[in-house]
This record gives structure tokens, C-alpha cells and sequence, in this order.
């Protein structure tokens, strides 16, 4: 089986925190069949040591942009997105996008931001990945706006209905299970999965965020996206292992980067 985790934050997890580094969390994922990761970037002031912590693992890539919650760090401009994205260890530009749940930036503030990163992945040549709470209507208005179908991108750990998976396919973006698809209330969000078809699929644990059952409660690792494929696999009637290949091929037909890597 293999299996790849698209969007987790390996430098948030309390391993890499107490000095250890990331290798006992790639083995233990390996041993799931998780073979791949996408680290992804939240802020401009901890993306180098991010870039350092990963820079050993052929198998890890990593992103560049600043979290629509983000605050009190440098605000990034198109310019120095894109000269971020000359490293081919970038594969994306994001995570960035609109959070209207949590306001410690106002809509516009988050707009103008997120508006800047999609520009930027249009002139690096390199997708976007895009976090979205509570802003459905002003997420698919920018992307529309900012011509992001020309780069495509993932809706990262999908909750949204299914015209607003429907609509985000329509411009080229893939949709991203996490272990939100396995709790027990989540009955609306596996229907939409059921839906998603096939070749436009990922999975995701969001680490150290939002652990999967049965693992509730504890940090959540890279190794428990399998329990989301599983997840997935019986609400769609699938194999595991077929679920699990056709995610990890969709991984590298969005980050074309990853698979020239």
C-alpha cells in the first residue's frame, strides 16, 4: 500500500519540538504504508527551519505562505512568495485562503492575503493550497477572480458542502479528507466524500490537528492518515489499497514538483 500524507505540519509535532527531529515519525508512518508528505507552511518566520527539518527527506516536500489566521509575522508579497518557490523543495504556495470562524484578521485583511498567494502560485507555476471556515462564497469568488484554475490547487481539510466541492472541481482543485471524515457527527462530510469522484481525491491528517478515530485526543501523526483512507474506502464501497493508489497518484498529478522529485 502506499499512501501519502498531503498536508501535515511535521514541525508543530512534539517529537520535532523536544529536539528529536522527524525520523522516528516518517518510520512509524512507513509502517502504515504512508510514504510521502507534504509539510505545509503556515508563517514566513518558521519556513526555513521548517525547510531545514525536512531537507534531508527526499520524501518530504514542503509549501511556502502564511495562514489566513496568521498574525504578527511579515506579510508576504508576490514577489518574495515566488522567489520562495524558485526551491524546488516548494511545492505549493499556501496554506492560505479565508477564516471567517476565527477572526484575528478581519475578511478583508484575509482577502487581500489570500489574493496575493494565488497570484503568486500563478507566476511560480505551482498550486495552491487553500484553507477555507466559514467563507465558502468569498473562497470561490477569489479563486474565480484570481484565474487559480490556471495553477489548480486542494481544498485542504474539506468540511464544506458539495457545491462547494463541486464548484472548486470545477476550477481544477482536487478535494482533501482529514480525520474529520471519521467523526462520529461528520454523517454530512462523508456524503460529500461518497460524491468526490475518484481522480480528485486526497487524504490528509492536518497533524499534529484533529486525530482520527479511534485515535481521539492525542496528537495526531502523519501514520494515522491510513485510518482515513480506511475511513473513506467503506463509505465509498472501495478497496483501501485502490483508495490508497489513486490518492497518492492524484497527489503527484497535482504537485507536479513532488513527481519530478
Amino acid at each position: 500500500m502506499q499512501l501519502i500524507d498531503s498536508h501535515c505540519h511535521l514541525d508543530m509535532l512534539a517529537p520535532v519540538k523536544a529536539g528529536e527531529g522527524v525520523a522516528g515519525i516518517l518510520q512509524e508512518a512507513a509502517q502504515q504504508g504512508v510514504t510521502h508528505f507534504l509539510c505545509v507552511g503556515v508563517n514566513l518566520e518558521d519556513h526555513p527551519a521548517m525547510r531545514e527539518l525536512c531537507a534531508p527527506h527526499a520524501n518530504v516536500f514542503t509549501s511556502v505562505g502564511l495562514h489566513p489566521c496568521g498574525t504578527g509575522g511579515r506579510e508576504p508579497d508576490v514577489a518574495e512568495l515566488v522567489k520562495l518557490a524558485d526551491d524546488t523543495k516548494n511545492i505549493a504556495i499556501g496554506e492560505t485562503g479565508l477564516d471567517y470562524y476565527h477572526q484575528y484578521t478581519t475578511p478583508d485583511e484575509q482577502q487581500a492575503r489570500f489574493r496575493v498567494h494565488v497570484r503568486a502560485a500563478r507566476e511560480a507555476g505551482i498550486p495552491v493550497i487553500v484553507h477555507t471556515r466559514m467563507a465558502r462564497a468569498d473562497t470561490l469568488k477569489i479563486l474565480r477572480e484570481e484565474k487559480a484554475a490556471e495553477v489548480g490547487g486542494v481544498l485542504h481539510c474539506f468540511t464544506e458542502d458539495w457545491d462547494t466541492a463541486s464548484a472548486a472541481m470545477d476550477l481544477g482543485f482536487y478535494v482533501s479528507f482529514s480525520g474529520i471524515a471519521t467523526f462520529r457527527n461528520a454523517d454530512d462530510l462523508r456524503a460529500v466524500a461518497r460524491r468526490v469522484p475518484a481522480e480528485r481525491l486526497l487524504v490528509e491528517t492536518d497533524s499534529p490537528y484533529l486525530a482520527p478515530v479511534p485515535r481521539r485526543g492525542k496528537e495526531n501523526q502523519p501514520a494515522w492518515v491510513r485510518h482515513v483512507a480506511e475511513c473513506l474506502a467503506t463509505e465509498r464501497g472501495e478497496d483501501v489499497e485502490a483508495l490508497a493508489s489513486q490518492t497518492s497518484e492524484n497527489f503527484f498529478h497535482l504537485f507536479v514538483r513532488a513527481r519530478a522529485a
